[in-house]
């Protein structure tokens, strides 16, 4: 059975835990490394990650973008938004629609 995990700051992803999603801590890119690697490997079909957390794991993040599992989408942190989030969603339905429609 695949899980919905949340990997942030304590601060930023604590709150997902109220409504059942499994959240991991991580203040550094380096801290999350292995913690997104490991959710990727199995236990997630998706995955949130922090704008923050995720712009220093793009390379790791790149490795998982073509596989059907997992999901890894950036959310906004407690810093608020680095449009992340938005460049992933616009990229995805562009390939997906063969047009920017957004």
């Amino acid at each position: 059975m695949y899980k919905i995990a949340v990997l942030g700051d304590r601060d930023s992803v604590l709150g997902f835990r109220a409504i059942g999603l499994e959240t991991h801590f991580a203040e550094t890119p380096e801290e999350a490394a292995p913690v997104l690697h490991k959710l990727a490997g199995g236990e997630a079909a998706i995955i949130y990650i922090t704008e923050q957390l995720a712009s220093g794991l793009s390379g790791e993040i790149a490795t998982y973008k073509e596989k059907t599992v997992p999901a890894i989408i950036p959310i906004p942190g407690r810093q608020g938004s680095m449009g992340m989030g938005m460049a992933a969603l616009k990229s995805a339905v562009e390939r997906a629609v063969g047009a920017d429609i957004l």
